[in-house]
């Protein structure tokens, strides 16, 4: 299980998360919604243990976030994070190098469906390609728990479905899916749990058809962020 309890996050005067307490159980495959500014980032960085918290405590199949629990956490961020000289192997190999549980037989499989070539360098892959190399990145480990930022934007429809396919074949072994995402329409029909951050607070948390209560995921988060910023908002319903 996952549990966050009475988690803040300052930086100097800004509050990213503020006092949030949380529960996911095991095998559950939760979105964490919210606009631009929420916390959804924040409280990502702070379970894969690359940030500290300012006050709560976080634990990982009851181990505080720390040295153990990042072999049994994988994240895939949205930036990117490899240097533009590095080909697509060179990353495989950093990466099986680093982690113990990356499978690069996996990983060889993924560049193939995703029809990513190892040895082409960083500086000449696409926006796109360049996220589906993080996916493949993130799935080839055997991370217990498993963790996506904004995996669906600044991709094309295909490469949107093929990573949504991707990920879902990545659900087994019991393993916990977290993903975060503006484009609530498109997972609505994959995820068991949500989560609702606005301002870095809490807003609701639970079964997705408990808080749903028939209707749709995309009306609840317009119903919840009816006073955002128009960009999130319009990016919403463009994606509707």
């Amino acid at each position: 299980m996952l549990e966050l309890k009475n988690v803040t996050k300052r930086y100097l005067r800004r509050t990213a998360l503020d006092n949030v307490s949380l529960a996911l159980e095991e095998g559950k495959t939760c979105l964490l919604l919210g606009p631009n500014g929420s916390g959804k980032t924040t409280m990502m960085k702070l379970i894969a243990g690359l940030s500290r918290p300012t006050d709560g405590e976080i634990t990982f199949d009851g181990q505080a976030i720390g040295k153990v629990t990042k072999a049994l956490v994988a994240y895939m961020p949205t930036e990117n994070y490899f240097y533009s000289y590095m080909t697509i192997r060179d990353i495989g190999r950093y990466y099986a190098d680093f982690f113990t549980d990356f499978d690069p037989r996996s990983f060889a499989r993924l560049l193939s469906e995703m029809e990513l070539d190892e040895k082409d360098r960083i500086r000449q892959l696409s926006s796109g390609m360049a996220a589906k190399l993080r996916l493949a990145l993130t799935l080839s480990r055997e991370a217990k728990l498993m963790m996506f930022d904004e995996p669906l934007n600044g991709v094309d429809i295909l490469t949107r479905t093929q990573t949504i396919e991707a990920i879902l074949a990545g659900r087994r072994d019991g393993r916990t899916m977290l993903i975060s995402t503006h484009l609530v329409d498109e997972l609505e029909d994959v995820v068991d749990y949500t989560v609702f951050l606005k301002k870095g607070q809490l807003v609701m948390a639970g079964d997705k058809r408990e808080i749903c209560a028939g209707r749709t995921l995309k009306d609840l988060y317009l119903e919840v962020y009816g006073h955002v910023s128009q960009e999130s908002a319009e990016e919403v319903r463009e994606h509707a």
